[in-house]
């Protein structure tokens, strides 16, 4: 069993940056292929980025490249979301997701995901 809490979100003016953090319990965390995603008013929850359990591999959207980051800390149990020069489309409620498929399978999930947070809402205003 993982739950997720997900923190960080807030208001930021346009080309901002946040950090969102996701903080897993359970002892199995390292097995699990995180993630983030996100869901913007009247929209589908779409992939935003991915990251493999031993962090060597990571996936992203092609909107957050270059300005996402993704990076996971196992002894600590969380995984993060580093965004810089924030734009208004990102507005959206972020989801942290945990699964035991790949990182890559998981960006690909629209259901089935093992785990998910409760969402921290990102507004960027410009």
């Amino acid at each position: 069993q993982v739950q997720l809490k997900e923190s960080g979100g807030g208001l930021v003016q346009a080309g901002g940056s946040l950090r969102l953090s996701c903080a897993a319990s359970g002892r199995t965390f390292n097995t699990y292929s995180m993630g983030w995603f996100r869901q913007a008013p009247g929209k589908e929850r779409e992939f935003v980025a991915t990251i493999s359990w031993s962090a060597s591999s990571t996936y992203y959207t092609d909107s957050v490249k270059g300005r996402f980051t993704i990076s996971r800390d196992n002894a600590k149990n969380t995984v993060n979301l580093q965004m810089n020069s924030l734009k208004p489309e990102d507005t959206a409620v972020y989801y942290c997701a945990a699964d035991q498929a790949t990182a890559y399978r998981l960006a690909k999930m629209r259901s089935g995901v093992d785990y998910w947070g409760q969402g921290t809402q990102v507004t960027v205003s410009s």
